[in-house]
């Protein structure tokens, strides 16, 4: 059976209370990880892998699909569901539950609650302002349960405040849409955005054993922390998608390099 997913339009704010709990006890207890699509951050792919002690590479091969945004032409990556009726996750078993809890993605660590970005234009430039709201499913009792929350608390909890910040640049690159009367992005730049975003092996490879330190200045220090963490390459790559697609001049070419024609 599918779940009913019902999203509630009313805007929340941090200091929203609300009572939810969710536990092996409870009569619902994982029905919310099936049948459900769960587009994967950065930093999801980064600690998941880890977690599973595989590369990048094998990680995108065997647990992810890509998917084009018609939007903005970007290929994202989500989790592969099993190919059942159920469409359970496969990191959940019965009754047990999921098998990478604290490395679980973010969007799991949200729910119920549902996170949105609006991007609007004023005096000072353009500013992305976060909502929230929530998700209602019919078979989730959740909402039955005790326990009180603020929207900040839950978050903090989860460990949601912690992924959101490893996520923010990339999450600007999110709001990225094509332009009217333009072609989308090309099979080449389609194939950069995905590997900056989530194969980070493939990506160390492109820095350190292309020409790239060769064309564009980047500073000594974070070449070395790129070398040494993850985390660095991951945010450099953010940085480097936001000059590929020409949102902001975050790169440079080193002089006497002409930029391809």
């Amino acid at each position: 059976m599918f779940n009913m997913k019902v999203v509630q339009p009313t805007r929340l704010d941090p200091d929203t209370r609300f009572k939810f709990r969710c536990h092996k006890a409870i009569k619902c207890f994982t029905r919310c990880c099936s049948n459900i699509d769960i587009m994967l951050t950065p930093y999801d792919v980064l600690r998941m892998k880890n977690r599973l002690g595989i590369t990048s590479e094998e990680f995108l091969d065997k647990y992810t699909i890509m998917r084009i945004d018609q939007k903005s032409s970007h290929p994202y990556a989500y989790l592969r569901m099993g190919d059942d009726a159920e469409r359970r996750c496969p990191f959940v078993v019965v009754p047990d539950g999921c098998t990478i809890y604290s490395d679980r993605p973010v969007s799991c660590r949200y729910y119920p609650i549902g996170q949105a970005t609006l991007k609007k234009r004023e005096k000072g430039g353009i500013v992305h302002e976060e909502f929230y709201f929530f998700i209602r499913e019919e078979h989730c009792l959740g909402y039955q349960e005790d326990t009180e929350w603020t929207i900040e608390s839950w978050r903090d909890d989860q460990g949601a405040l912690h992924y959101d910040e490893m996520n923010r640049e990339w999450k600007e690159l999110l709001m990225r849409r094509n332009l009217p009367g333009q072609p989308e992005l090309d099979p080449k730049k389609q194939t950069q955005f995905f590997m900056a975003s989530y194969d980070l092996d493939r990506f160390r490879r492109y820095i350190f054993e292309s020409r790239f330190l060769e064309l564009f200045e980047v500073d000594e220090d974070e070449v070395e922390k790129m070398r040494q963490d993850e985390v660095a390459l991951m945010k450099f790559g953010f940085k480097y998608l936001k000059y590929l697609m020409m949102m902001e001049q975050t790169l440079k070419l080193k002089d006497g390099v002409l930029p391809k024609q």
